[in-house]
C-alpha cells in the first residue's frame, strides 16, 4: 500500500524545526488536489493557504475577455495564497490545479497567527515569497519576447524540477491556455520538439525523453528561475529561528 505524503515532502515545511513543524501540523489539513481544481478566484476571499506535496498549481490572471495564462507554476517547493502573506485576503489572480496529486491546507486565519508567531516560518515563507516574485516577472518577460518552443521548454522543464514524473497527463490546449497562445502553435512546437526526440506525445500525454536537449532549447528564461530555486532550498537549508 502506498503511504499517504507527508508535510517534510514541502520545502518549505521541511524547513522547519520539529517542534515549529510540529506546532503547525495540528493546523494542517491533508487535502487530495484534483487535476483542474479551482483553489480560489480572483477577488474571492482567501479562505486557506495551501502547500502541495505531489500536486502543482497554477497561478492564472485572467482578462475580461475571459483569456487567461500562467504567470507563476507553484508545486512541494512554495505555497499558494502568499496573499495573506502580505495582509490581503485576495489576490488578482486565481490558482488552479494544473497537476493532481496531495498537499496540505491551513485556514487563512491560523496561517496569519503562525506567520506572526513563528519567526522560522516567517522567515521561510519570506524567502520563498521573494522566489515567487522572480518567477512571476521572469514569466512576463519570457511570454514577451521568446518563441513559443523556447517558452514550451521552460514550462516543461520546470514541472520536471518539481519532481513530477517526466511523462505529464496534459492536453495541448491546457499548456497552450498555460502559455497564453494559440492551440495551432503549441501543436506546432510540440511537434518539432517531438521530430527532434526530445518528448514524446500522445492524447493528453507529453513524455520528456531528453532533459539535456530541452535545457539547449529553452530560452535564459529557464536557467535564471532554476538558479533562484536553487539558491531558495539552499537558503532553508540553513537554521534559522524557531
Amino acid at each position: 500500500m502506498t503511504s499517504l505524503p507527508s508535510p517534510w515532502g514541502n520545502h518549505l515545511l521541511s524547513a522547519l524545526s520539529s517542534v515549529a513543524l510540529e506546532a503547525l501540523t495540528a493546523k494542517l489539513e491533508r487535502v487530495e488536489m484534483p487535476l483542474g481544481e479551482l483553489l480560489y478566484e480572483s477577488g474571492e476571499k482567501l479562505k486557506y493557504g495551501y502547500f502541495p506535496i505531489t500536486a502543482i498549481a497554477s497561478l492564472h490572471y485572467v482578462m475580461a475577455t475571459g483569456a487567461s495564462a500562467e504567470i507563476a507554476g507553484i508545486g512541494n517547493e512554495g505555497m499558494v495564497g502568499t496573499a495573506l502573506l502580505l495582509g490581503s485576503d485576495t489576490t488578482t489572480s486565481s490558482a488552479v490545479v494544473r497537476t493532481a496529486g496531495y498537499g496540505y491546507r491551513i485556514s487563512s486565519q491560523a496561517l496569519k497567527q503562525e506567520f506572526n508567531r513563528t519567526g522560522r516560518l516567517r522567515d521561510v515563507l519570506l524567502r520563498y515569497l521573494h522566489t515567487l516574485m522572480a518567477q512571476i516577472s521572469l514569466t512576463a518577460a519570457c511570454n514577451r519576447h521568446h518563441t513559443i518552443e523556447q517558452q514550451l521548454c521552460r514550462w516543461l522543464l520546470s514541472s520536471l524540477d518539481r519532481g513530477i514524473s517526466a511523462d505529464l497527463v496534459i492536453t495541448q490546449e491546457l499548456i497552450a491556455t498555460m502559455l497564453g497562445v494559440r492551440r495551432e502553435g503549441v501543436t506546432d512546437a510540440a511537434g518539432k520538439l517531438q521530430t527532434a526526440g526530445l518528448i514524446r506525445y500522445r492524447r493528453g500525454h507529453v513524455s520528456v525523453v531528453a532533459v539535456a536537449g530541452l535545457e539547449a532549447r529553452a530560452c535564459e528564461c529557464y536557467a535564471v528561475a532554476r538558479s533562484e530555486m536553487t539558491r531558495l532550498l539552499a537558503d532553508l537549508a540553513r537554521p534559522g529561528p524557531t
